[in-house]
C-alpha cells in the first residue's frame, strides 16, 4: 500500500528522540515499548509516513546487537499491506525468505514480519499490518 515507516536503531533514545524533534520541527508523539522484541520505540509523523526510533531495553536484544554490530542508522523498511497472511505466503511463493513463521505482535498497533535483507540487496525489509478489532 505504502511505506509505513522507517525503523532507525539509535544507542540512546532519549538523545535521538531530541534529534529528531528539532530535525523534523515536531514532537515525538508516542513511545512505546515492545517487551517481545526488547525494545522502546518512539515515533514522529512525517506525511503520510512516521519515523521510528528504536531503543534497546536489554543489552541482548536485536536493536542492542545491531547497534554494536553495525552502529547507529537506518534498521529496516516498513511497508504497509492490507492482509499480511496472504502478502507472506504470496512473496514465499517469490523465493523471499521470511525471518518467522508467523507474524507478531509490534508496536504501533501492528501485525509485523520481516523479509530476510539478503532477498533485498541487503535492506531489512518489515511488513505491518494494522490490527483491527472485530
Amino acid at each position: 500500500m505504502h511505506i509505513d515507516h522507517i525503523g532507525i536503531a539509535v544507542d540512546d533514545l532519549e538523545s535521538a528522540i531530541a534529534t529528531y524533534e528539532k530535525l523534523l520541527d515536531s514532537k515525538c508523539y508516542k513511545r512505546e515499548t515492545v517487551e517481545q522484541q526488547k525494545v522502546e520505540t518512539a515515533f514522529f509523523q512525517t506525511g503520510e509516513s512516521k519515523v521510528e526510533l528504536l531503543g534497546a531495553t536489554s543489552d541482548d536484544s536485536v536493536i542492542a546487537k545491531y547497534v554494536d554490530k553495525k552502529g547507529e542508522g537506518m534498521h529496516h523498511v516498513a511497508f504497509e499491506v492490507d492482509d499480511i497472511h496472504a502478502e507472506l505466503e504470496r512473496l514465499r511463493d517469490e523465493g523471499f525468505r521470511v525471518l518467522s513463521e508467523e507474524p507478531s505482535r509490534g508496536a504501533d498497533n501492528k501485525l509485523i514480519a520481516f523479509l530476510h535483507p539478503k532477498d533485498n540487496h541487503s535492506v531489512l525489509v518489515e511488513l505491518c499490518q494494522t490490527i483491527t478489532e472485530d
